[in-house]
């Protein structure tokens, strides 16, 4: 499975200059040669000596890769072709290494090709992680004032023999709901705590918005969906720790394309719902679910919170609570929801 690791670069002076212009001619050649191809109708046959830029042969290359790339996807779904704006460049596997605080990769310094060592800031563990797995492309660009480097990387998924099943409904009063094939019940996440904190931020973004702080509304931004992501990747953390400690081989979810309209909302949760990335949630737990050796399934969510663990039949709750008026069941409408989504 290929995962990404972000570590930060302390580039000196003269390689962050060096660094934006790469990054520039970069992305201006990817364009350049998709004009290209829109303009003949097809993607052109070329190489790193029949492409000019000022970048080594390396990065022209990746250029030419990643151009060919864009192309054949957008054409496959009819798509208009982009024009690439963030400044990036990537180098294959083969064109750069990594050692204790730095890592090496090619740039063109008075017209030649020279592998350059940049100061970064990767913890040990992390080092001797990557020099136990099979290394992908590592993608530089700038975020803010700061350098990143992105390193993506093969791990293999643990063994699992686990024959235990669990179900778990996303939302937003709660954010994760789990019932495990065992019997055991477990909620994740605050929801209350999360409405107040995107609350924060949103009264935040108004008034720097009267006050017409365009850098400072996009700081509070960047640090908002920083909170979230860290927010998510606990929630999925703690669900994939419970479901091997339970002996779960297999994780149901539920499908997201219509969670939306699904979903019970209401004026004071109606931003937090088109908002907040259930979609971001799913990709967390499904892909720490397959390093653990644990299949995801997904389900048709409809009615999932409507519909009777026990009869069957179909009642809206009132709030949190459920209460079947047929058989006389009662339960948490999220732990309803969850446990439907077991048994689908």
């Amino acid at each position: 499975m290929q995962l990404t690791v972000q570590v930060m670069l302390r580039p000196t002076k003269e390689q962050a200059s060096l660094l934006t212009s790469t990054t520039k001619e970069y992305i201006s050649l990817v364009n350049d040669i998709l004009d290209h191809a829109v303009a003949i109708g097809g993607l052109p046959k070329l190489s790193s000596k029949s492409v000019y830029a000022a970048l080594p042969s390396a990065l022209r290359c990746q250029c030419v890769r990643d151009a060919g790339s864009i192309y054949r996807k957008v054409m496959k779904h009819n798509g208009k072709m982009p024009v690439l704006k963030k400044p990036v460049a990537i180098w294959n596997n083969q064109n750069y290494s990594i050692s204790n605080g730095a890592i090496a990769f090619p740039m063109l310094v008075d017209g030649k090709s020279k592998k350059l060592k940049v100061k970064a800031a990767i913890p040990d563990n992390v080092v001797e992680m990557l020099h136990t797995c099979k290394l992908g492309a590592l993608r530089i660009t700038q975020k803010g004032k700061k350098w990143v480097a992105q390193i993506a990387y093969e791990k293999r998924a643990v063994p699992n023999n686990g024959d235990g099943v669990v179900g778990i409904d996303l939302g937003i009063k709660c954010p994760a709901v789990a019932v495990f094939s065992d019997g055991t019940t477990k909620f994740y996440g605050n929801g209350r705590q999360n409405k107040f904190v995107r609350r924060h931020y949103a009264k935040r973004r108004k008034k720097l918005g009267k006050a017409k702080k365009l850098d400072a509304i996009r700081k509070a931004g960047n640090k908002e969906q920083r909170w979230m992501r860290d927010v998510d990747h606990k929630v999925s953390r703690a669900i994939v720790n419970d479901a091997i400690a339970h002996g779960v081989g297999v994780v149901k979810l539920e499908k997201l394309s219509n969670i939306r309209s699904t979903a019970r909302t209401s004026r004071k949760n109606n931003h937090s719902l088109h908002s907040w990335s259930f979609y971001r949630m799913a990709q967390y737990i499904e892909y720490k679910a397959a390093l653990a050796g644990i299949t995801v399934e997904y389900v048709n969510p409809a009615y999932t919170s409507q519909t009777c663990p026990i009869c069957g039949k179909r009642h809206h709750a009132k709030d949190r609570l459920y209460v079947c008026p047929d058989c006389g069941y009662r339960g948490h409408r999220d732990r309803i929801g969850a446990t439907n989504i077991l048994a689908a």
